[in-house]
């Protein structure tokens, strides 16, 4: 399956700014890259003229041809190389069914992608995630060590019980979830797969009701399902780096001031411990989580940029 024949992502498409649209004459590449036998799906705008590579991550509601909409497209027509990563269990990567799937795996396919991108040329790579995939940059970039830069839409450190109260759907997955799925994996049950919509506050992902429909309804982002160890691993994932010691690059947080899911004050309680670098604040008018509000998507766009331009200049 490819994203040529999925109709999801073109009816999320008819909410976002016409000027975002793809259309027969720009549209992402897609390409596989094979990762421990998991067909990774990438949609990718190569250029090799570019001066810097930009790696997408998504969330656990969204995939990576939901990134390149709402921003690899923008990038690309700014001139940058712009790659979004379709995680295993998300968009259309092929899954290697021997494989128990892992937040742990997550970080190091981000980690082994960059090693990738950096064996055919050394181009600077800067990494931007949505909502989980914003924490997961940072994960990435711990383990790697070789970006020049990471932008997230939201930091959430999911070890402190106060954002697992505020992200969950109600206070008994904030505090039996995380539990529940230790001891699933730890009787063998790991493979067993739960409705993110169950367990996350995935009503939350779009303020848009309509766009959220069908986002719920697609298999594929917001309406999926993952095993129980993933969410474990997920929920108690420990940094390579723990913040107060971070030093490997400048940190961009783009936060929707509409975001019902993942508001400000949750990523600040990370991103003030972070001391070594910068770690810059941008507010974005009327966004929702996963934005489709004009302004919100401009706004994100100019400080992108801004952010990318400072970056490369160090």
């Amino acid at each position: 399956m490819n994203y040529s024949n999925q109709q999801a992502w073109k009816d999320i498409q008819n909410f976002l700014p016409v000027k975002l649209h793809f259309n027969d004459n720009f549209m992402p590449s897609e390409e596989w890259w094979n990762w421990k036998g998991n067909n990774v799906h990438l949609d990718t705008f190569r250029n090799p003229d570019a001066k810097a590579k930009i790696i997408l991550f998504h969330g656990v509601g969204t995939n990576g041809r939901q990134m390149s909409m709402i921003l690899g497209g923008t990038l690309a027509k700014n001139g940058y190389e712009v790659i979004a990563i379709d995680m295993p269990l998300y968009g259309v990567t092929e899954v290697n069914k021997k494989m128990l799937i892992t937040y742990n795996d997550w970080v190091q396919l981000g980690s082994d992608y960059i090693d990738y991108e950096l064996s055919k040329d050394n181009r600077p790579i800067i990494l931007y995630g949505l909502s989980a995939g914003g924490m997961e940059t940072y994960h990435v970039a711990c383990k790697s060590k070789k970006v020049k830069g990471i932008i997230g839409m939201t930091f959430l450190d999911q070890r402190e019980q106060i954002v697992r109260n505020e992200t969950t759907n109600n206070l008994f997955w904030a505090y039996c979830g995380v539990p529940l799925a230790a001891i699933a994996s730890a009787l063998g049950l790991g493979r067993f797969k739960i409705s993110m919509a169950i367990c996350s506050k995935m009503s939350a992902l779009c303020n848009n009701p309509e766009c959220l429909k069908i986002m719920l309804k697609d298999k594929t982002s917001g309406g999926n399902s993952v095993p129980m160890k993933f969410i474990n691993t997920y929920m108690n994932y420990k940094p390579e780096i723990e913040p107060e010691n971070f030093d490997i690059c400048p940190i961009l947080l783009t936060q929707p001031d509409k975001d019902r899911w993942t508001p400000l004050h949750l990523s600040t309680m990370f991103l003030d411990k972070i001391k070594k670098v910068p770690a810059i604040i941008k507010m974005l008018e009327n966004g929702g989580h996963y934005p489709v509000e004009e302004k919100a998507l401009d706004q994100m766009h100019e400080y992108i940029l801004e952010f990318i331009k400072q970056v490369l200049s160090f």
